[in-house]
């Protein structure tokens, strides 16, 4: 990885679905080159990374204790 400009933190732990991948979408859609966003979810979030894949996005998953998984995500 390379030196990124910023890290923006959605917390989305507590919406129901499908709110957490419309605002990771819309979130994404506004981010500027450079920048990160690491999203907080109350589960592994499997259907995102197949929409990150596709559209050249790069991710890094982690559990977090609580049972939720916190994803990093940045353009390729």
């Amino acid at each position: 990885m390379g030196v990124f400009d910023a890290e923006y933190v959605l917390d989305l732990r507590g919406l129901e679905p499908p709110e957490p991948l419309e605002r990771t979408l819309e979130a994404l859609d506004t981010l500027a080159p450079g920048s990160r966003l690491r999203i907080l979810v109350p589960h592994e979030p499997f259907p995102l990374y197949a929409i990150l894949d596709r559209h050249g996005y790069r991710w890094q998953s982690e559990a977090l204790p609580d049972g939720g998984f916190a994803v990093l995500i940045w353009q390729a």
